[in-house]
């Protein structure tokens, strides 16, 4: 946990602040030691971007939530959309 403090700039608290409002939740080592993947540690980052620009700690987190969920909404319209272009024009249609 210090080492990924560290990185961010952050303080180890600031990382256990994350967990318990169930924006990370970190895999532990053998030790106990929690061990942060590097997209746990990009969601770190930007609710301490959104902390350091004046913003609540909840309200960061369920900010970071939203675009996470949004972001994914989109690739999966994404892939649908190019699942749809790639189907032949007339594959869905019956003839009469």
């Amino acid at each position: 946990m210090g080492r990924a403090a560290e990185i961010l700039g952050v303080t180890p608290a600031f990382l256990r602040s994350l967990g318990a409002a169930k924006l990370i939740e970190p895999q532990r080592s053998d030790g106990g030691h929690r061990r942060y993947s590097r997209y746990q540690l990009r969601l770190a980052a930007r609710a301490r971007e959104l902390v350091d620009q004046g913003t609540a700690l909840e309200a960061a987190c369920r900010i970071i939530i939203l675009e996470d969920q949004l972001a994914e909404a989109l690739r999966i319209n994404a892939e649908l959309q190019h699942t749809r272009d790639q189907r032949p024009q007339n594959a869905g249609r019956r003839s009469a």
